[in-house]
């Protein structure tokens, strides 16, 4: 399945709703739930709005649900019940980012081929020999993420922003202490990632000895969906990068020096991991500008495009314009 939040109502104050892209269909989750007789999984009775965390919350009886009431109504039909629009025609919705505000985000650097790029373009050194022995990782910022066709700012103090083509996992199941034997149960999805870079501002601040501060926190963009593991092979589909229709970037995520599972295992030693976390692999190999030696420019469309999860695009903004969302959200939902 393919998990999308979308807006509904007055653009500037929507009602987002949980649903599952099928085809060129968006079906409401909860309408659908509610036309088969069950009760909402993702629902907010005083708001009418629904959530997809909420619905990630309710586990894989939340799931099944959804997954039985959308096959349903699929397949007899079913538009709407009385003022209830269930089916919708995807080019006739807004969707925002899957997760307007996820749990939490941590970015790790796990592929080997974009690291040893970066050294040979004089990004890097050398590779640090603990990268070998841990997943480490930075903590994003998730009061700043971006879904399908927003403007990302160009933050001012930058003159050199780059794109990153990376893969989510989403935890579903909470856990700590997880095995990575184990680890597989608690991944609800993916999700493609955008993890934008001020590279000057980034040399800087890490020079220090310190991570990624401001050089990430202006944006992430997430989306256009959370595929299911079933939806999604993590290590043969294709990924690719695009700036004004040309392709930049291509390949599959491939050979991660740590997998999901052994990520989900270190993390959660001695602390639990929470339905919404998002845990980024890294860029893929040549997978930015910098490991490319090209930059973008101001008001360019950047299109990530997965197999199993589709495309997330986004352009970008004047340099110090600020965002622009096309659905303006509350963060804290």
């Amino acid at each position: 399945m393919r998990f999308v939040t979308f807006a509904t109502g007055d653009a500037g104050r929507p009602l987002l709703r949980a649903g599952v892209l099928s085809e060129s269909l968006v079906i409401d989750i909860d309408h659908a739930i509610v036309a088969r007789g069950g009760n909402p999984v993702a629902g907010s009775p005083a708001t009418g709005s629904s959530a997809l965390l909420t619905l990630i919350r309710g586990g894989d009886a939340a799931v099944e649900t959804a997954r039985e009431a959308t096959e349903q109504v699929l397949a007899a039909g079913d538009e709407r019940r009385g003022d209830d629009v269930i089916i919708r025609p995807l080019d006739e919705v807004q969707l925002v980012a899957p997760l307007p505000r996820p749990n939490s985000l941590r970015d790790y650097l796990v592929v080997e081929e974009h690291l040893r790029n970066c050294v040979t373009a004089g990004l890097l050194e050398s590779i640090a020999e603990e990268w070998f022995n841990i997943p480490a990782h930075y903590k994003g910022n998730v009061d700043e993420i971006y879904g399908p066709d927003d403007t990302v700012p160009w933050p001012a103090y930058t003159d050199k922003l780059d794109y990153e083509l990376e893969i989510c996992a989403v935890i579903g199941t909470p856990g700590r202490r997880i095995t990575a034997a184990d680890a597989g149960r608690h991944i609800f999805g993916y999700t493609l990632y955008n993890d934008w870079s001020a590279r000057d501002i980034q040399g800087r601040e890490m020079s220090v000895g310190t991570g990624p501060g401001i050089c990430k926190d202006f944006g992430s963009s997430i989306g256009p969906c959370i595929a299911t593991p079933d939806e999604f092979d993590r290590d043969t589909a294709r990924l690719e990068a695009r700036i004004d229709g040309e392709v930049w970037s291509s390949g599959v995520l491939g050979a991660m020096h740590f997998s999901f599972e052994e990520i989900i295992e270190w993390t959660s030693q001695e602390e639990t991991l929470r339905p919404g976390d998002l845990l980024g692999s890294g860029t893929v190999g040549r997978g930015c500008g910098a490991e490319l030696d090209r930059w973008l420019t101001q008001g360019c469309v950047v299109e990530l495009e997965a197999e199993g999860i589709g495309v997330l695009r986004n352009r970008v903004g004047l340099k110090g314009a600020g965002p622009t969302r096309v659905i303006e959200v509350e963060a804290a939902v």
